[in-house]
């Protein structure tokens, strides 16, 4: 491995400061299928820099990580614009898989990690594409109510914010799980910064969701998703929650 590869690894495996740089374009992307293709692809081309060596990195780059994700997880607590919202947790959820790598996990387990995380992510994206279409914008403080005028656009993302911030069946869960498993027995500070990073996650999904659900309804003139389009996303989440089941061999 060469010197200079963990560092390029910390662009796609965000590391700060360099993970401003993933935020930095990821918001000048406009097509919503491009940005999940990237959301998909970005820390597999950081774990393709990273080799079994990394293991033996210092482990002030594990502290970086776990304060970056910290960092980004807090961010997103204050945006309700889907886009950055979903860069930022895709920034802190991303900085974990350095406490993968240094915790001697193999690069094939990690790379299921990574996809566990992208995924939502992704789904999300997509979703905010949907949101632009109808509302003009993916901003969730734009619209409220949307449950009653638009049922399965509401239900879908309730479902996919829910995988994003790592809810019990979803990968996200058991991949945090297995981090802060293999994390308590050797820095137990680290593993409660990850549990607190978690935390995070779900408050700021909360945040996101607050008022664009339930609540006062706004008249839009706009249709709701198709069944095909719906039965998409419930097909890829149930996926998911087959693949998260897998991950810790609860599924064969």
């Amino acid at each position: 491995m060469s010197t200079l590869s963990p560092w390029l690894a910390g662009i796609f495996i965000p590391l700060l400061p360099l993970s401003g740089i993933f935020n930095a374009a990821f918001s000048k992307i406009r097509s919503a299928p491009l940005r999940a293709a990237i959301l998909i692809l970005w820390p597999q081309i950081g774990l393709i820099l990273v080799s079994p060596e990394a293991a033996r990195l210092p482990a002030g780059m594990a502290v970086v990580a776990v304060l970056g994700s910290l960092l980004y997880a807090f961010r997103a607590i204050a945006v309700r614009e889907m886009d950055r919202w979903i860069g930022y947790v895709a920034t802190s959820a991303w900085a974990l898989l350095w406490l993968a790598i240094r915790g001697h996990v193999d690069l094939t387990t990690i790379r299921w990690y990574a996809l566990g995380f992208s995924a939502p992510l992704a789904l999300l994206t997509l979703l905010a594409g949907a949101f632009e279409r109808r509302f003009g914008a993916a901003y969730a403080g734009l619209y409220g109510g949307i449950a009653q005028a638009f049922p399965r656009l509401a239900g879908i993302t309730a479902l996919v914010v829910l995988a994003v911030v790592a809810v019990p069946l979803f990968p996200g869960f058991f991949v945090v799980v297995a981090i802060i498993t293999m994390t308590v027995p050797v820095q137990p500070w680290m593993a409660l910064s990850v549990a607190l990073t978690w935390l995070l996650w779900s408050w700021a999904g909360v945040r996101l969701l607050q008022g664009l659900i339930v609540g006062p309804v706004d008249e839009v003139a706009a249709a709701d998703v198709g069944r095909i389009e719906a039965g998409f996303y419930v097909l890829v989440l149930l996926a998911l929650v087959l693949g998260g089941l897998r991950l810790p061999g609860i599924l064969p």
